[in-house]
């Protein structure tokens, strides 16, 4: 994932979280006022805030983004014990530089006509805020709550943190 976001702010910091994450779970709200949630592949953050994707003109979810544009973004790296969350605002073009810029030949296991697939759209959320979790080593952490049973000092839980879009 390209990270675009303007050094030492907080969105470049939820790059540097999410930048080995290669995929999101991106929830939307149904039309029977339901979540959805399904998985997308980040392909950048812009120097905007935006996160960008590519996603089908025919899907579903275009639709539901048709009516409500709030979503939220889920990012989970269990072997780093790392969690990101993400609220935002979704948007959709066919911006044919974005889509030049980050093509690769992955992409055409999803567009089968390549950059010039009528279905191809591009999807950038507004970052509103992000929350997350890093707990880090699992055997460091185990230990940190060994040592606070044992009453030596508390346990170390990791960061959380919240960052303003």
């Amino acid at each position: 994932m390209k990270n675009d976001a303007p050094k030492s702010t907080d969105l470049h910091k939820l790059g540097e979280l999410i930048d080995d994450i290669e995929v999101a779970m991106l929830t939307t709200r149904a039309a029977d006022g339901s979540m959805v949630s399904r998985p997308l592949q980040t392909l950048k953050l812009d120097a905007n805030g935006e996160l960008i994707f590519f996603t089908a003109a025919s899907s579903h979810k275009v639709a539901e983004l048709t009516d409500d544009h709030g979503v939220n973004l889920a990012y989970a790296h269990p072997g780093e014990q790392r969690y990101v969350s993400v609220r935002g605002r979704a948007r959709m073009d066919r911006d044919d530089d974005t889509i030049n810029e980050l093509w690769s030949p992955v992409q055409k296991v999803f567009f089968p006509d390549g950059k010039d697939d009528p279905d191809l759209m591009v999807l950038r959320v507004k970052v509103r805020d992000a929350s997350y979790w890093e707990a880090g080593n699992a055997v460091e952490r185990v230990l940190d709550m060994a040592r606070s049973m044992l009453g030596d000092s508390p346990a170390d839980i990791g960061e959380h943190g919240h960052l303003k879009g």
